[in-house]
This record gives C-alpha cells, sequence and structure tokens, in this order.
C-alpha cells in the first residue's frame, strides 16, 4: 500500500493496523534540539485514545507510546524519530461474522477492488486507530511550533444539528478539554452530550463538524500555485477517517457574500518593540481565514472539518457479501456514536504537521 508518508520538510511514514501487533511512525525533518517533553505526547495521545469517557468507544488501550530512536537526553536530535504503540485490548472475534462481507459505507469493498485481499477485523488500516501516529507526530509538531509562537486550538462546533454559534473570539478555548464532546461552551456542550446520549440507546449515529484555529503564525507560510497554506491543510484533513467537507475562512458562506462585504480592509498598527516604532499590518476583517493568495497574512487560521455518521451502527443493516449474496449484519463490536470529539487531537495534529512543514520551508526562502 502505498502513500503512507505525508509531509515534505517535516514528514511522517505511518504503519499499523487496527487489530495488528501495534501502529507507529516514522518522523523524520523534526529539527535537532527541541525539548521533547514525553508528558505532553502521552497527553495527547490520552486525549485520541478510546474508552476515554462514556461517550466514546469502550475499547480499553493505554496507548503508552515507546520512542526508539530520534531523541536524546530529552532532546530531538535531528534524526528520524521512530516511535510505536502495542496494541493490547483486541477482541477480532467480534468480527469475524464480517469476514467475506461488505458493510454499508466503510472501506471494504474499495480495499477489496483495489488490493484483492483485505484486513476485516476493526478495519484494519482503515481503522480509525490509524489516526494515533497523525497525533503522535502532531505531538512532535506542536513542540517545535510551540518555540515559535504558534498555537492550534481544535474543538466542536457541530453534533448532528446541534450547533455552537459563537465564534471563536467569544469563546474560552482553554475550556476545551472540560467538555466530554470538546465543545467551549456549557450549554451546547451539554445538549451535544444529551444527543450522543440518546443515539447511543437507540443504536444509531451522527456526524458533526470540527473547527481549528491557528494563532501566533507568521505572514509568509504557503507557496503559491500548487502547495498553497489552505491546499495543504485542505488534504491534511480530508485525509483522516470520515472527513466529509473542509472550508476555511468564510468558506461556502463566502459565496453568498458581495465583494464590498467580503475583503478584508488593510491598516496599520504602530507597535513599539525595544524602543523602536514598527508599523504592523492587520486587517479588519478576517474572512480570509489568515490566508491570501495561499500564503499566510499573519491573521489567525482557521477552518472547519465536517465528519459523516459513524458507518458502524449497533442495528442490523442490509448489504452484500463478496460473491454477491444478500445478507443481514448484525451489530457486534465498540463504536463511537459521533467521531468529532474524538477527531478533535487529529485536526490539531495533520494542522500541526502542515504547520510546521511550511514553516521550515519558510526558514529556508530566508536563508
Amino acid at each position: 500500500m502505498a502513500a503512507n508518508t505525508f509531509g515534505t520538510l517535516f514528514s511522517l511514514s505511518s504503519f499499523g493496523e487496527s487489530h495488528g501487533v501495534a501502529v507507529g511512525g516514522i518522523i523524520d525533518g523534526l529539527p535537532a534540539g527541541i525539548d521533547v517533553d514525553m508528558n505532553f505526547i502521552q497527553n495527547e495521545l490520552n486525549r485520541r485514545k478510546p474508552g476515554q469517557s462514556g461517550i466514546t468507544t469502550q475499547r480499553n488501550e493505554s496507548d503508552i507510546i515507546k520512542i526508539l530512536s530520534g531523541v536524546f537526553e530529552g532532546k530531538s536530535t535531528g534524526t528520524p524519530i521512530a516511535f510505536f504503540v502495542e496494541n493490547k485490548d483486541i477482541r477480532s472475534g467480534d468480527y469475524d461474522h464480517l469476514k467475506g462481507v461488505y458493510r454499508p459505507s466503510h472501506a471494504d469493498y474499495s480495499y477489496h477492488m483495489k488490493y484483492g485481499i483485505r484486513d476485516h477485523r476493526g478495519g484494519g488500516r482503515a481503522s480509525g486507530r490509524e489516526t494515533l501516529s497523525r497525533v503522535a507526530a502532531g505531538a512532535f509538531a506542536k513542540l517545535a511550533l510551540k518555540k515559535e509562537g504558534i498555537r492550534l486550538f481544535a474543538y466542536v462546533k457541530q453534533i448532528g444539528s446541534i450547533k455552537l454559534l459563537k465564534d471563536f473570539n467569544r469563546l474560552d478555548l482553554q475550556t476545551i478539554e472540560k467538555s466530554l464532546v470538546r465543545c467551549p461552551d456549557e450549554k451546547t456542550s451539554i445538549r451535544m452530550e444529551k444527543l450522543i446520549s440518546e443515539l447511543r440507546k437507540s443504536g444509531d449515529t451522527t456526524g458533526g463538524v470540527v473547527r481549528c484555529v491557528i494563532t501566533g503564525a507568521p505572514a509568509g507560510l504557503g507557496d503559491p500555485v500548487f502547495d498553497k497554506l489552505q491546499s495543504d491543510l485542505a488534504k491534511a484533513m480530508l485525509s483522516i477517517n470520515a472527513a466529509k467537507g473542509f472550508e476555511y475562512g468564510s468558506g461556502f458562506q463566502g459565496s453568498e457574500m458581495l465583494g464590498s462585504d467580503h475583503n478584508d480592509e488593510f491598516f496599520a498598527v504602530q507597535e513599539n518593540k525595544e524602543g523602536l516604532k514598527n508599523k504592523l499590518i492587520k486587517t479588519k476583517t478576517n474572512h480570509s481565514g489568515g490566508i491570501q493568495g495561499g500564503i499566510s497574512n499573519g491573521e489567525d487560521i482557521y477552518f472547519n472539518v465536517a465528519f459523516k455518521p459513524v458507518p458502524s451502527l449497533m442495528m442490523e443493516q442490509n448489504s452484500v457479501d463478496e460473491k454477491g449474496n444478500a445478507v443481514k449484519i448484525i451489530p457486534k463490536g465498540r463504536y463511537d456514536v459521533c467521531i468529532a470529539p474524538r477527531a478533535v487531537p487529529v485536526v490539531e495534529a495533520m494542522a500541526a504537521m502542515v504547520m510546521l512543514d511550511h514553516f521550515l520551508r519558510y526558514k529556508a526562502y530566508k536563508i
């Protein structure tokens, strides 16, 4: 299977299946001398892992990361960082009834048509467990970005038809992790939790929307034409399991606006740094989402990622097997009702990898 490497100057090559021995990856391009905070990296994995609350799948994985190379005395050495996490709570027998069966809206059929073989246990490589490698790599990227003052915050903006209507600049993004659904608005969070609880009882699922906000990015990140910053962010987000849509800045809503309302007017701000006065260029609005011409303009970067309803339902479904015979799928296994809350750290991780990759390119231009 090709295409398991993401990134240019900073890259991740990931490996592993849902019910294999382990999942892991090799990170290349992390600058030398970065303080590697293993507690932070483990906490990032804990945010993604199953069984973290009553609203997620109850697969019980500790997800303890083990570093094989690239870190010495608590710092990155600039060489490839190899890591892995063992799969512990495997119940492959729960999937025996799915051998040779194509589950609705899963990757079973398309994988079989492409490769002629597939791992039916938990979806194999198409499982959400694959995102563990992304979150680990994203954690390393965040540590490097932190040194440059670049921070990332993702949160759940919508679950089903329940939407968080407040804009991110009116929210306390420090409270995201206080919510079981990772929504930084208490009233909306309670409504979302109630919906998930009701759907779990009925055996059904729903989709959601995750918003990501990136602060502190300098102007100049991104390359014109084919490597635009938003293009790479879009590819990163749409590579996440169950992602169905991406929009940045005003997104689709911008298509309904007049140009006179949509344009982000520039103005100059006098900034006093170390006794020297410099003009800082800002925009009055930010419909551009912090990106213009494919290059960051110094404003906050923000985008939304839409996730489809989880296709694994705890109710009987009709389908066919590999021979085309009609079958009924009887539910077994452990699943999320809505993937959006657990997708939050995955969205952050992919965004962090893109931002660090483009920051390293940006630095190369400045030499």
